[in-house]
Protein backbone atom coordinates (compact mmCIF):
# COMPACT_ATOMS: atom_id res chain seq x y z
CA UNK A 1 0.00 0.00 0.00
CA UNK A 2 1.54 3.52 -0.83
CA UNK A 3 2.37 6.02 1.29
CA UNK A 4 -0.22 9.48 2.27
CA UNK A 5 0.57 12.56 3.97
CA UNK A 6 -0.99 15.11 3.81
CA UNK A 7 -0.08 18.90 4.79
CA UNK A 8 -1.29 22.67 4.60
CA UNK A 9 -0.02 26.09 3.31
CA UNK A 10 3.65 26.34 2.32
CA UNK A 11 3.96 29.52 0.99
CA UNK A 12 7.06 28.41 -0.50
CA UNK A 13 8.91 27.29 2.16
CA UNK A 14 9.16 23.69 2.61
CA UNK A 15 11.65 23.31 5.65
CA UNK A 16 8.69 20.69 7.04
CA UNK A 17 9.89 18.16 4.53
CA UNK A 18 13.77 18.14 5.81
CA UNK A 19 14.68 14.88 7.46
CA UNK A 20 14.84 16.53 10.84
CA UNK A 21 11.03 17.30 10.53
CA UNK A 22 9.99 15.02 9.04
CA UNK A 23 11.85 11.76 9.28
CA UNK A 24 9.44 9.38 7.88
CA UNK A 25 10.26 9.80 4.24
CA UNK A 26 13.58 7.71 5.10
CA UNK A 27 10.94 4.83 4.15
CA UNK A 28 9.43 6.35 1.47
CA UNK A 29 9.46 6.41 -2.43
CA UNK A 30 8.21 7.81 -5.42
CA UNK A 31 4.94 6.06 -5.34
CA UNK A 32 4.06 7.52 -1.77
CA UNK A 33 2.97 11.37 -1.90
CA UNK A 34 2.72 14.27 0.33
CA UNK A 35 -0.38 16.26 -0.32
CA UNK A 36 -0.57 20.18 0.17
CA UNK A 37 -3.88 21.03 0.40
CA UNK A 38 -3.03 24.62 -1.59
CA UNK A 39 -1.10 27.68 -1.20
CA UNK A 40 2.59 25.49 -2.23
CA UNK A 41 4.00 29.39 -3.22
CA UNK A 42 7.17 27.34 -4.81
CA UNK A 43 6.00 28.74 -8.62
CA UNK A 44 6.03 32.11 -7.85
CA UNK A 45 9.02 34.50 -8.86
CA UNK A 46 10.30 32.37 -11.69
CA UNK A 47 12.58 29.67 -12.60
CA UNK A 48 15.88 31.45 -11.77
CA UNK A 49 14.21 32.43 -7.93
CA UNK A 50 12.38 29.16 -7.47
CA UNK A 51 14.55 27.00 -9.36
CA UNK A 52 16.54 25.92 -6.30
CA UNK A 53 13.82 25.05 -4.04
CA UNK A 54 11.64 23.20 -6.56
CA UNK A 55 14.72 21.09 -7.43
CA UNK A 56 15.16 20.55 -3.60
CA UNK A 57 11.73 19.22 -3.38
CA UNK A 58 12.11 17.04 -6.73
CA UNK A 59 15.26 15.42 -4.84
CA UNK A 60 13.14 14.30 -2.03
CA UNK A 61 11.98 10.34 -2.12
CA UNK A 62 8.27 10.87 -2.72
CA UNK A 63 6.06 12.68 -5.12
CA UNK A 64 4.66 15.67 -3.98
CA UNK A 65 0.95 17.13 -4.96
CA UNK A 66 -0.45 20.09 -4.23
CA UNK A 67 -3.44 21.76 -5.48
CA UNK A 68 -3.44 25.66 -5.82
CA UNK A 69 -4.71 28.33 -3.53
CA UNK A 70 -4.87 31.84 -3.70
CA UNK A 71 -1.34 32.59 -2.81
CA UNK A 72 -0.16 30.96 -6.31
CA UNK A 73 1.34 33.04 -9.48
CA UNK A 74 -1.20 31.65 -11.80
CA UNK A 75 0.56 33.32 -14.72
CA UNK A 76 3.81 30.84 -14.10
CA UNK A 77 1.68 28.35 -12.99
CA UNK A 78 -0.47 27.29 -15.71
CA UNK A 79 2.25 27.66 -18.61
CA UNK A 80 3.59 24.43 -17.24
CA UNK A 81 3.52 21.49 -19.28
CA UNK A 82 -0.69 19.30 -18.82
CA UNK A 83 -0.52 15.48 -18.89
CA UNK A 84 -2.85 13.46 -17.64
CA UNK A 85 -1.59 11.30 -14.38
CA UNK A 86 -3.83 8.76 -12.68
CA UNK A 87 -6.95 9.54 -13.91
CA UNK A 88 -6.86 13.53 -13.96
CA UNK A 89 -4.95 16.21 -15.33
CA UNK A 90 -1.43 18.30 -13.65
CA UNK A 91 0.54 20.40 -14.53
CA UNK A 92 4.16 19.13 -14.61
CA UNK A 93 6.07 21.14 -12.01
CA UNK A 94 8.85 18.95 -12.07
CA UNK A 95 8.96 15.46 -12.72
CA UNK A 96 7.58 14.67 -9.19
CA UNK A 97 5.83 18.07 -8.13
CA UNK A 98 2.88 17.79 -9.89
CA UNK A 99 -0.08 20.44 -9.55
CA UNK A 100 -3.17 18.65 -9.21
CA UNK A 101 -5.29 20.62 -11.35
CA UNK A 102 -9.18 21.91 -10.51
CA UNK A 103 -12.75 19.63 -11.17
CA UNK A 104 -10.71 16.93 -11.63
CA UNK A 105 -11.02 13.22 -10.17
CA UNK A 106 -7.71 11.18 -9.34
CA UNK A 107 -6.93 7.68 -7.98
CA UNK A 108 -4.13 7.80 -5.61
CA UNK A 109 -3.10 5.55 -2.96
CA UNK A 110 -5.90 3.27 -3.44
CA UNK A 111 -8.54 6.08 -2.65
CA UNK A 112 -10.45 8.01 -5.13
CA UNK A 113 -10.29 12.08 -4.80
CA UNK A 114 -11.92 14.73 -5.81
CA UNK A 115 -9.90 18.00 -6.69
CA UNK A 116 -10.36 21.52 -6.67
CA UNK A 117 -7.85 24.64 -5.67
CA UNK A 118 -8.69 28.16 -5.52
CA UNK A 119 -10.02 30.28 -3.02
CA UNK A 120 -10.65 34.35 -2.26
CA UNK A 121 -8.07 36.42 -1.12
CA UNK A 122 -8.82 37.87 2.31
CA UNK A 123 -5.98 40.30 2.67
CA UNK A 124 -7.20 42.77 -0.26
CA UNK A 125 -9.42 45.32 1.87
CA UNK A 126 -7.57 47.94 0.60
CA UNK A 127 -7.62 46.87 -2.90
CA UNK A 128 -5.52 45.61 -5.78
CA UNK A 129 -3.40 47.82 -7.22
CA UNK A 130 -2.46 48.20 -11.37
CA UNK A 131 1.25 48.40 -12.23
CA UNK A 132 0.18 49.80 -14.95
CA UNK A 133 -2.06 52.70 -13.96
CA UNK A 134 -0.03 56.17 -14.21
CA UNK A 135 -0.58 57.29 -10.37
CA UNK A 136 0.72 53.17 -9.66
CA UNK A 137 3.84 53.93 -7.13
CA UNK A 138 2.19 57.01 -5.60
CA UNK A 139 -0.63 54.51 -4.55
CA UNK A 140 2.00 52.16 -3.41
CA UNK A 141 3.82 53.54 -1.71
CA UNK A 142 0.83 55.67 0.15
CA UNK A 143 0.06 52.09 1.10
CA UNK A 144 2.88 50.46 2.49
CA UNK A 145 3.21 53.44 4.67
CA UNK A 146 0.21 52.70 6.74
CA UNK A 147 0.78 48.61 6.40
CA UNK A 148 -2.53 48.51 4.69
CA UNK A 149 -3.83 45.48 3.13
CA UNK A 150 -3.03 45.46 -0.65
CA UNK A 151 -1.93 43.36 -3.60
CA UNK A 152 -0.54 43.92 -6.84
CA UNK A 153 -2.06 42.49 -9.91
CA UNK A 154 0.10 40.31 -12.01
CA UNK A 155 2.61 40.38 -9.02
CA UNK A 156 0.85 38.91 -5.41
CA UNK A 157 -2.46 38.36 -6.76
CA UNK A 158 -3.78 37.19 -9.99
CA UNK A 159 -7.85 36.82 -10.65
CA UNK A 160 -7.17 33.28 -11.79
CA UNK A 161 -6.93 32.53 -7.96
CA UNK A 162 -10.92 32.03 -8.30
CA UNK A 163 -12.08 29.22 -10.37
CA UNK A 164 -13.55 29.74 -14.20
CA UNK A 165 -16.82 29.00 -15.17
CA UNK A 166 -15.41 26.13 -17.61
CA UNK A 167 -13.12 24.62 -14.64
CA UNK A 168 -16.87 24.69 -12.57
CA UNK A 169 -18.50 23.05 -15.81
CA UNK A 170 -15.22 20.49 -15.68
CA UNK A 171 -15.27 19.51 -11.87
CA UNK A 172 -19.66 19.11 -12.41
CA UNK A 173 -18.78 17.10 -15.33
CA UNK A 174 -16.01 14.74 -13.59
CA UNK A 175 -18.04 14.48 -10.42
CA UNK A 176 -21.60 13.27 -12.86
CA UNK A 177 -18.92 10.43 -14.05
CA UNK A 178 -18.26 8.80 -11.26
CA UNK A 179 -21.71 9.13 -10.01
CA UNK A 180 -20.80 12.37 -6.85
CA UNK A 181 -19.10 9.16 -5.21
CA UNK A 182 -15.32 9.65 -4.10
CA UNK A 183 -13.51 8.62 -0.96
CA UNK A 184 -11.56 11.89 -0.41
CA UNK A 185 -12.04 15.76 -1.59
CA UNK A 186 -8.95 17.87 -1.50
CA UNK A 187 -9.60 21.73 -1.88
CA UNK A 188 -7.90 25.07 -0.56
CA UNK A 189 -10.75 26.54 1.42
CA UNK A 190 -13.69 25.03 2.68
CA UNK A 191 -17.44 24.76 1.76
CA UNK A 192 -19.78 27.95 3.36
CA UNK A 193 -20.78 25.93 6.14
CA UNK A 194 -17.75 24.14 7.19
CA UNK A 195 -16.03 27.57 6.92
CA UNK A 196 -18.17 29.28 9.20
CA UNK A 197 -17.82 27.28 11.65
CA UNK A 198 -14.27 27.88 11.62
CA UNK A 199 -15.11 31.94 12.11
CA UNK A 200 -18.71 32.96 11.82
CA UNK A 201 -17.43 36.20 9.79
CA UNK A 202 -16.66 34.63 6.67
CA UNK A 203 -18.09 35.56 4.28
CA UNK A 204 -19.56 32.97 0.97
CA UNK A 205 -18.56 33.45 -1.68
CA UNK A 206 -19.21 31.61 -5.18
CA UNK A 207 -16.06 28.90 -4.59
CA UNK A 208 -17.47 27.91 -0.98
CA UNK A 209 -21.04 27.97 -2.08
CA UNK A 210 -19.80 25.45 -4.76
CA UNK A 211 -18.39 23.20 -1.81
CA UNK A 212 -21.07 23.48 0.06
CA UNK A 213 -23.27 21.85 -3.39
CA UNK A 214 -20.62 19.41 -3.42
CA UNK A 215 -20.61 18.77 0.68
CA UNK A 216 -24.46 18.41 0.23
CA UNK A 217 -24.74 16.43 -2.95
CA UNK A 218 -21.74 14.12 -3.06
CA UNK A 219 -20.80 11.28 -0.79
CA UNK A 220 -17.37 11.35 0.53
CA UNK A 221 -15.39 9.73 3.35
CA UNK A 222 -12.73 12.68 3.76
CA UNK A 223 -12.79 16.45 2.77
CA UNK A 224 -8.93 17.85 3.74
CA UNK A 225 -8.26 21.71 3.23
CA UNK A 226 -5.84 24.52 4.26
CA UNK A 227 -5.95 28.13 3.61
CA UNK A 228 -7.15 28.78 7.43
CA UNK A 229 -3.69 28.50 8.85
CA UNK A 230 -4.95 26.63 11.81
CA UNK A 231 -4.40 22.58 12.25
CA UNK A 232 -8.10 21.38 13.02
CA UNK A 233 -10.26 18.51 13.05
CA UNK A 234 -13.66 19.80 12.61
CA UNK A 235 -15.53 16.67 12.72
CA UNK A 236 -15.28 13.07 11.66
CA UNK A 237 -14.87 13.96 8.16
CA UNK A 238 -13.32 17.63 7.93
CA UNK A 239 -9.59 18.04 8.31
CA UNK A 240 -8.28 21.74 7.96
CA UNK A 241 -4.39 21.53 7.82
CA UNK A 242 -1.79 24.14 8.02
CA UNK A 243 1.96 23.05 9.60
CA UNK A 244 1.28 19.61 10.78
CA UNK A 245 1.55 16.40 8.49
CA UNK A 246 -0.74 13.81 9.04
CA UNK A 247 -0.77 10.09 7.56
CA UNK A 248 -3.54 8.86 5.45
CA UNK A 249 -4.47 5.44 6.52
CA UNK A 250 -6.32 4.31 3.48
CA UNK A 251 -7.55 1.48 5.12
CA UNK A 252 -9.75 3.48 7.37
CA UNK A 253 -11.43 5.66 4.76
Amino acid sequence: MNKLYITGDCHGDFQRFTTRNFPQLKGMDRDDCVIICGDHGGVWAGEQADGHGLDWLEGKPFTTLFVDGNHENFDLLNAYPEQEWHGGHVHVVRPHVLHLMRGQVFEIGGLTWFTMGGAASHDIEDGILDPAAPDFEQRYWALRRINARFRVLGRSWWPEEMPSEAEYAEAVTNLERVGWCVGCVLTHCAPTSVAQRVNRCYHPDRLTDFLETVRQRCRFSQWFCGHYHINQVIDERFVIQWEQISKIEAASI
